[in-house]
């Protein structure tokens, strides 16, 4: 039995999690906490790469970061449904790693996957706590129910105001050091690509430029170099102890 995460992080597509989510990962990695990541699609009809290529470069990536764990469930990518099919094989990873915290895409994205992935998580999440939903281990052992006490959304391509920003200023070169594993995904200037690899939304030479613009932004807002922002899930979030909550003072007000 795989030894149980604090932090689960599921993704539609390889190199979703390392671009907004990265520094969050990285950051928790330094802090002694055990995180996975859980790619949901190979990225198959990407404009540029090849689906084994980019499963070269999310292992690069894992390692980078320092993750206890990467998986890749195979769905199909353009059609991540929400079915039975796709539900089980996501309360499979959720009961056998038994996360306390779930980081997922965005509930909204110009990427039609990424809402897709979100709706297909937070159901799988729900139905993960079920005790007549019956799963097993590959070696037929079987699995309780088990449903994350946290579930946080990640901002991608459309903003939203958010719950929690994660200071993740001490590992942004980390973080993106991870990114640029992706070699083909990103404009590098190194990725010799042939006539038919396009320049996409995420290739652009100005994306990494807004990639870290936004996380100056929202770092600005807690008084931090970089920040990432997370939407939390059905909230608000309960505390008996607000001065424990709330002892790390802003730097800046």
């Amino acid at each position: 039995m795989p030894a149980k995460l604090d932090v689960l992080v599921f993704a539609a597509h390889p190199d979703d999690v390392e671009l907004f989510a990265g520094g969050t990962v990285c950051s928790l990695v330094e802090l002694g906490y055990g995180v996975g990541i859980v790619d949901l699609t190979r990225g198959e009809l990407g404009s540029r790469g090849t689906p084994e290529l980019r499963m070269e470069e999310a292992t690069a990536a894992a390692d980078i970061m320092g993750i206890a764990v990467r998986k890749n469930l195979g769905m199909p990518d353009g059609d991540i449904s929400n079915t039975v099919d796709h539900r089980i094989e996501i309360i499979r990873c959720l009961r056998r790693y038994r996360p306390d915290i779930l980081l997922i895409n965005a509930p909204e994205c110009r990427h039609p996957d990424h809402g897709a992935a979100a709706r297909l998580l937070a159901d799988s999440v729900f139905y993960s706590g079920l005790t007549k939903i019956e799963t097993a281990e590959t070696d037929g052992q079987p699995q309780d129910p088990w449903r994350p006490h946290h579930v946080m959304h990640y901002m991608q391509s459309i903003p939203f105001e958010p719950t929690i920003v994660v200071d993740v200023s001490d590992v942004w070169e980390k973080k993106m050091d991870a990114i640029r594993a992706f070699g083909s995904q990103f404009h590098q200037g190194e990725f010799a690509g042939g006539d038919d690899e396009p320049q996409t939304f995420v290739s652009n030479p100005g994306f990494l430029k807004w990639i870290e613009a936004r996380a100056r932004t929202y770092g600005y807002r807690i008084g931090a170099e970089y920040g990432e922002p997370f939407l939390y899930r059905h909230g608000p979030i309960g505390t008996d102890d607000p001065v424990k909550m709330l002892r790390k003072k802003r730097p800046f007000r």
